[in-house]
Parts: C-alpha cells; structure tokens; sequence
C-alpha cells in the first residue's frame, strides 16, 4: 500500500499493539504506522485492554474505548482492532493475547509494540521471560525521550530490572519517532474542560467522546 515499505520475503510478519487507548490519540496512529512501514508487518493488532491490572485508576467502559479505535485506524494500513482482551473475563495479560496470535498464524514472526514507558516497567510483566521468548519488541522512542524525557530509554540497558541474561536474549527494534505533545491524559483533561481536541484526536474520536459525554471528570494518568 502506498507510504508503506514492501513485506519481506519469509514468514508473515505480525503485530501486537496493546494498551488502554482511553482515549486512541494521533501520536497512537503515528506509532502505529511507523510499526508497520519500518518493521514490514503483515498485519497489526490494535487491541485495547480490557481489565488493566497496571492502572490505579478506573478505565472508561471497554466497548467504548473499542468502538474509539475502530474510529481511530479505520483507514490505517494493515492494521485490524482487535477488541479480544475487551472479551476476555478477569485482567488482561499481554503473554495470554501472544500465544492466542501465535496459535492464529503458525509459524508467523511475532512483534509486540510498546511504548519506552512500558520498556522500563517490563520487568513487571507477566510472564515477561516468555514474551522474550515468543516475540521481538518494538521499542518506540519519541524524540526527547532519550534520557530527559518522560520516559528515558537507555539503548545498552532497553529493559531496565531483567537480568542481563534476558536482556542479552531479546530481539528488540527501537522506532524513532518525532516529538509529539499528544497523549491520552491530554485528550481526558481537555474534554473535561469543554476545550477542543482538534489535533489530538481524529475528528471522529472527538465526536464520539462528545456525543458520549466521556471524561467529564479530569484524569491524572
């Protein structure tokens, strides 16, 4: 498709893209199709989370952050929204959403996308020495990030708490992004303020969380 790379030879190539996506914003797409260009994916699953057991604080409802992502990346190439963890009962882990995509596409290559924040917190993972095993990550840096910004990212030490064994093992890219101020605490705080979220959200978005009357209330993360 235009804009984007061609699909190696080999093995199809597939994506995990995970997260809360409360609400999906432009700096998620951007990362999405960097993902896609720069890694030759054949296909990227967006799947917003259902029950985070990470968050401290409560998620809006999951089939409205699900129907915001189908909003979100419905023209994005190669990427499906993959509403399963939304499905699924209890909390949501990234190690039982891999071994479902490996069972879906035998002998595939699988690549889980997340974001330097999440690099530094892996260690807490479920199962993380297994996600090593079953899939490279895809680190993605937006520039500043690299030691001064919100989340620093050390490229000699990309998993910050694993051992060095692990660390050594792991099959990790790193996708460099620009700098880009959007995020979904900004979205929520300007909705709760009744202030426009052009050019933090796609118009669609918007419209929904407006329709919705969702984030009412600020949220701090």
């Amino acid at each position: 498709m235009p804009g984007n790379a061609p699909r190696p030879p080999g093995p199809p190539r597939i994506g995990l893209f995970g997260g809360a996506f409360d609400p999906p914003h432009y700096a998620h797409m951007a990362l999405a199709r960097a993902a896609v260009r720069q890694l030759g994916l054949s296909r990227l699953h967006v799947t917003p989370t259902g029950q985070a057991w990470h968050k401290s604080r409560p998620l809006t409802p999951a089939a409205q952050r699900l129907a915001m992502c189908r909003l979100a990346f419905a023209h994005e190439p190669r990427c499906v929204v993959d509403g399963r963890e939304t499905r699924r009962d209890g909390p949501s882990y990234t190690i039982d959403t891999l071994a479902a995509l490996q069972a879906e596409y035998p002998g595939a290559a699988l690549y889980l996308q997340i974001g330097a924040d999440q690099a530094a917190a892996f260690h807490t993972w479920k199962d993380a020495a297994r996600i090593l095993e079953m899939a490279a990550l895809s680190i993605a840096i937006r520039a500043g990030q690299d030691g001064q910004g919100h989340a620093p990212f050390d490229p000699l030490c990309p998993l910050p708490g694993l051992p060095p064994a692990l660390q050594a093992a792991a099959r990790i890219h790193v996708l460099r992004l620009p700098a880009m101020p959007h995020s979904s605490t900004q979205a929520r705080q300007l909705a709760a303020q009744g202030l426009p979220l052009q050019g933090c959200v796609p118009p669609s978005v918007a419209r929904y969380i407006a329709r919705h009357h969702l984030y009412t209330h600020p949220a701090s993360s």
